[in-house]
C-alpha cells in the first residue's frame, strides 16, 4: 500500500505545477526539509508514505522529471 500511496502522491504533486516548482526550489536549498514536506503532504492527503517508499518510487521512475530530482535532491 505504501508503494501505491507513493505513486499516487507523486502524481498528485506532479499535477500541481506550482507545488512541483515550490518543492523543486526547496530541494535545491533544503533536501531534508523537502522530504519532510512531502511526507506531511502524504499525511494531509490521506496518502501516508515512508521516506523509503518515496525514495523507492523515485528510483523506479523512468522519465525526464527524475533527472532534476537526482541533481537537486541531495538528501532525498
Amino acid at each position: 500500500m505504501a508503494d501505491t500511496n507513493a505513486a499516487r502522491l507523486y502524481e498528485r504533486i506532479r499535477d500541481d505545477d506550482a507545488l512541483t516548482q515550490s518543492l523543486f526550489r526547496q530541494a535545491l536549498q533544503d533536501p531534508k526539509g523537502t522530504m519532510n514536506r512531502i511526507l506531511a503532504l502524504g499525511s494531509e492527503w490521506d496518502l501516508p508514505v515512508s521516506e523509503a517508499a518515496i525514495k523507492d518510487h523515485l528510483a523506479s521512475l523512468d522519465d525526464a522529471s527524475k533527472q532534476w530530482l537526482v541533481k537537486a535532491r541531495g538528501g532525498l
